[in-house]
């Protein structure tokens, strides 16, 4: 599977890139340490995002992709110096793995180039070169990436588009390797293609260069060139499974595109811009483009950068390893441990078997160590490095230690057997003792390796009961997080079709719902009561099921990611009539005693912060004008249940019907006589979640009309 794009790949998805040419950047966000994403506004085009994942890949999508709530710095730099700004070209430089995007800003052009080699990087660069910020800082052989410094690009490789036959016999006869290895390194063409050039001239990969023909080389070169030139499209290739149907075309016909793609990306080994010879017979679908082809292929996976930050946040025991349990945590630990014992098992007996076997053959070692002795002492180290070249004995000599590498004898008395290193200084017996020694010194480390593991395993066994004690407890792994997503700033829920409700807890935030989370699409709601909170029901704006669940979550919690564009945006009566019950849940309703209340909606467009002429609009309230929509007795009941959102647990509020039939665990309330502070710490200890998150749910003193998993522990289907 390839892991970078190559030269070729870039050099077609730089004039994909440039097709954008005079569309805005809108923002920049990083939704992970490994991706950066620039969303841009391209002329008479829908929006989409410039996706670069470091060192791996660049390409264009539509896919909806949560971000964090704080940008990282170097987003936050790309937004200082790009929002608002105007692509003028992509370019590839020379025939290298980086791409250049300029920048039409404010402040002057702006470069950004990206680097898609060893572990990547991507430098903003200002009018002058001037690096404004990197990546990451790096030094390298004859150039420096960081701040304030001129930017350099990488040395200059060979381009292929300047070879002609002339060039490329000089090229051929000057090479001391084979052919593929010249044509992939010094006509940097790479393995891959270098390999197609052979099969399209019809020369063996191995073969030598003075051997080959380069009239039907260069016409090979040449034709790949002209495929790469104009190709329009991309080739995803993939392997199908054991199990999958022969008839595959006809299987992928029957599937949605959303499965579709998700059946090849499961299946793909690499995107290509041209088919090459190596190709042949292998499963394959086209694509429009080379974006469109690398988005079917690794575009899920990189939408979910955001979520895989999150889980990485939980403890673990390395990087890129995803959230551990403390139970394997300590079962990769007593893996190591046992591993190296093994390892201190096998040197123990190596160093032993080497003593002995010094000892065995005696009279050999003893020759040796006398004969270089005498040399060196007769003709000096230099004389007697130049001579045991010849010696097939002496494998190599270190005059600053005084010792000798040398091969014993084999079963047929060659200078075939082991190699051991001698002290020239030392007897036949000294130098079998010090591999004795080092046995010896492997055995006291290894019984504290033994104790150790024990102690390892004694933990592991308390971890695995205490986890069995949490599962049957029905606690959840909590994330620890150090920021909340913007939706939990307010009060908030979810209707059917997954549309996101959010309302104000003060003034402050019924402002900054009006403000900033009430669209043109959107409806505006507020319960029929002095000091109600304003909501707002998104239209677009809400959750979408995960295509792929995360592993770390229980089977019982359904899984959801934010997303800014949700299947159906349509605000219908019964979604409209859900936010109205949550709406008047939210307000004083809730502990004034009634058990209905009234809520009216209205479109954006009729909420306003202008007053007439004499009045006043406090903080926090607003002036509706026009038509209401009114939804009369509505009950003063909501549900409450545990999902996830994003890989994070954490309990939503709805109406009890929808509640029902999206949550496993959940608790149906109503206006009573437990306080809120109460029945959140009863929910934290059957849960584990945070009291803090629990209180931002719960409306008030409450009731439990019914529950399952929230108060009690889950009883499991295996119960």
């Amino acid at each position: 599977m390839k892991k970078a794009m190559s030269g070729f790949d870039l050099r077609v998805m730089a004039r994909e890139l440039d097709a954008l040419k005079g569309a805005y950047v809108k923002k920049a966000y990083m939704p992970h340490y490994e991706q950066i994403v620039l969303r841009v506004n391209p002329k008479a085009a829908d929006q989409r995002d410039i996706v670069f994942v470091r060192g791996a890949r660049i390409y264009t999508s539509t896919r909806d992709r949560p971000m964090p709530m704080t940008p990282p710095p170097f987003a936050m730099v790309l937004r200082k110096h790009l929002r608002n700004a105007r692509l003028t070209g992509v370019q590839q430089v020379g025939f290298d793995r980086v791409l250049a995007l300029s920048f039409d800003t404010k402040n002057g052009q702006r470069t950004l180039y990206v680097e898609v080699f060893r572990d990547g990087n991507i430098i903003l660069v200002d009018q002058d070169g001037i690096i404004i910020q990197p990546l990451t800082h790096a030094s390298y052989a004859g150039r420096t990436l960081k701040k304030g410094v001129p930017y350099t690009p990488p040395p200059e490789a060979m381009d292929p588009y300047v070879l002609d036959e002339t060039s490329l016999r000089t090229l051929l006869d000057e090479s001391d390797r084979d052919l593929v290895s010249t044509l992939g390194g010094k006509a940097n063409l790479g393995a891959t293609h270098a390999n197609a050039v052979c099969a399209l001239a019809g020369h063996e990969p191995n073969s030598a260069t003075s051997k080959a023909d380069t009239g039907r080389l260069f016409q090979a070169l040449t034709t790949l060139l002209g495929a790469l030139d104009t190709t329009n499209e991309g080739y995803l290739l993939f392997k199908p499974l054991d199990e999958d149907p022969v008839e595959w075309e006809a299987h992928l016909s029957t599937l949605e595109q959303p499965q579709q793609h998700l059946w090849l990306s499961d299946r793909a080994l690499e995107a290509t811009p041209i088919w090459l010879p190596q190709h042949d017979g292998m499963a394959h679908v086209s694509f429009p483009s080379l974006c469109e082809t690398i988005d079917v292929w690794k575009g899920a996976h990189d939408a979910h950068a955001l979520q895989r930050r999150e889980e990485e946040r939980f403890e673990q025991a390395g990087p890129g390893r995803g959230q551990s349990t403390e139970v394997e945590k300590l079962e990769r630990r007593k893996a190591q441990q046992e591993k190296a014992l093994g390892g201190f098992s096998e040197k123990i007996e190596k160093q032993q078997r080497l003593g002995h076997l010094i000892q065995q053959h005696w009279n050999h070692v003893e020759g040796l160590l006398d004969q270089t002795k005498q040399a060196v002492e007769r003709d000096g180290w230099s004389a007697v490095r130049k001579a045991i070249k010849s010696i097939p004995w002496i494998v190599s000599a270190a005059p600053a230690d005084r010792t000798i590498t040398v091969l014993l004898p084999d079963e047929k008395n060659e200078a075939k057997g082991p190699q051991v290193m001698l002290e020239l200084d030392a007897t036949v017996h000294q130098n079998a003792q010090r591999y004795f020694e080092s046995a010896r010194k492997q055995k006291n480390k290894t019984s504290g390796a033994v104790k150790a593991l024990a102690e390892t395993e004694r933990k592991l066994k308390r971890a695995r009961k205490s986890e069995a004690k949490q599962k049957a407890s029905g606690k959840l792994n909590r994330l620890k997080r150090s920021k909340r997503m913007w939706f939990e700033q307010h009060r908030w829920g979810m209707t059917e079709g997954g549309h996101l409700l959010v309302g104000g807890k003060d003034a402050k935030g019924n402002d900054a719902v009006v403000k900033k989370h009430l669209s043109n699409d959107d409806m505006y709601l507020h319960a029929d009561l002095h000091g109600a909170p304003s909501c707002s029901l998104r239209a677009s704006q809400g959750f979408a099921l995960e295509e792929r669940r995360p592993a770390h979550l229980p089977p019982d919690i359904p899984a959801y990611r934010l997303v800014d564009k949700l299947e159906n945006p349509t605000l219908d009566e019964n979604k409209l009539q859900q936010a109205a019950v949550l709406a008047l849940s939210w307000s004083r309703a809730w502990n004034g005693g009634g058990a209905h209340g009234t809520v009216y909606s209205v479109k954006p467009a009729q909420v306003s912060k202008s007053a007439q002429t004499g009045e006043f609009v406090g903080k926090g309230a607003f002036v509706i004008r026009g038509q209401r929509t009114w939804y009369k007795d509505m009950d003063v009941r909501i549900g409450i249940g545990i999902i996830a959102v994003n890989g994070v647990p954490m309990v939503v509020s709805g109406t009890p019907m929808h509640i029902l039939a999206m949550c496993q665990r959940y608790a149906i309330l109503s206006p009573g006589l437990t306080k809120k502070d109460q029945l959140a710490n009863k929910i934290y200890r059957t849960t584990g979640l945070s009291t803090d998150d629990l209180l931002s749910v719960l409306p008030g003193a409450c009731d439990v009309i019914d529950e399952h998993g929230m108060l009690t522990p889950p009883v499991s289907e295996e119960e």
